[in-house]
């Protein structure tokens, strides 16, 4: 296959923490490229079952295409991981190996269309299944400056978010604000004399905010992780995890990483699984420099007890 125009973050880690072995059923909650899966999927040998999902059809296809190379049957979903569970139950299968990657592929941040970043310019998308769903756009248009406001300061964690609301609530009144550029140079200007001296861009908190939001990121990742609740429960009796199944998450930003912790740690003290990685496993500064955006990710990993 062509370059797949995406590097998988923390590659060595998920294999290690989710040590896939032959015949095993492994599902990748958000394929992207397929690097990871396929991956998994060369380890496993070729009598794995791959189960892939994401929102991105045209990823989706492609790492259908590349993972199948490897040898394994794959089962791909155009759908969001919140029907993982389901979807591995209909299947009649149980997972031996989970791994959700909370990141975006590198190709949907290069695409202008897609709107995700703030480099160069592009409309106000911003959702990962461009089929359906409000737009960036949308939200800015229709939501009251303390929606947008409590949005970004929630979703962004942004200090500056009641001055940022302020200003794109003037900025919509003159014209509807339709593209990345000029969303970024709002954001700047909201910043003032502090956007000289931020580490980074003015702008990146609240891109990141309006991308969640569009794509409800952490209610699906609330319904995956109370999936992971169950199936720790259900395993005994023909849940959608298998006993002494392994579940890997990479996530991004705190409020992602918070929520991930808490729910392992959950699930140890009630003695349904043992946590793997006690403390987040982060990118080398090899990584980093063959891949930036390797940077900010977080891998916590956790494993089902098997019945005594």
């Amino acid at each position: 296959m062509p370059d797949s125009g995406h590097i998988p973050v923390l590659p060595i880690d998920v294999a290690e923490t989710l040590r896939p072995s032959t015949g095993n059923v492994i599902v990748d909650c958000t394929a992207g490229r397929g690097g990871h899966a396929a991956q998994l999927a060369r380890i496993a040998k070729s009598e794995a079952t791959v189960i892939l999902f994401d929102l991105d059809k045209e990823n989706l296809n492609y790492a259908t295409t590349r993972v199948e190379e490897t040898g394994a049957t794959v089962h791909a979903f155009h759908a969001s991981f919140v029907t993982a569970a389901s979807s591995v139950t209909a299947l009649g299968l149980q997972a031996d190996c989970v791994l959700a990657d909370l990141g975006f592929a590198s190709n949907q941040m290069d695409e202008m269309g897609r709107g995700l970043s703030f480099k160069g310019g592009g409309p106000l998308d911003m959702r990962l299944n461009t089929d359906s769903g409000m737009k960036a756009q949308d939200i800015l248009e229709t939501h009251s400056e303390e929606e947008l406001a409590n949005l970004i300061y929630e979703l962004g964690e942004e200090p500056y978010s009641r001055r940022i609301a302020r200003k794109i609530v003037l900025e919509r009144e003159k014209e509807p604000i339709l593209d990345t550029a000029r969303l970024a140079q709002i954001v700047r200007s909201a910043y003032g004399a502090r956007a000289r001296t931020s580490r980074m861009h003015p702008a990146t908190r609240t891109f990141m905010a309006l991308r969640i939001a569009v794509n409800n990121e952490l209610e699906a990742l609330d319904h995956l992780l109370q999936d992971v609740e169950l199936g720790c429960r259900t395993a005994n009796d023909g849940g959608w995890l298998k006993q002494g199944a392994r579940v890997t998450v990479i996530s991004f930003h705190s409020l992602e990483d918070r929520r991930v912790k808490h729910a392992f740690v959950g699930l140890e003290k009630n003695g349904l699984g043992t946590r793997i990685t006690r403390k987040p496993n982060c990118a080398s500064d090899e990584e980093i420099a063959r891949n930036p955006r390797s940077r900010p990710a977080k891998l916590r990993a956790l494993h089902l007890l098997q019945e005594d």
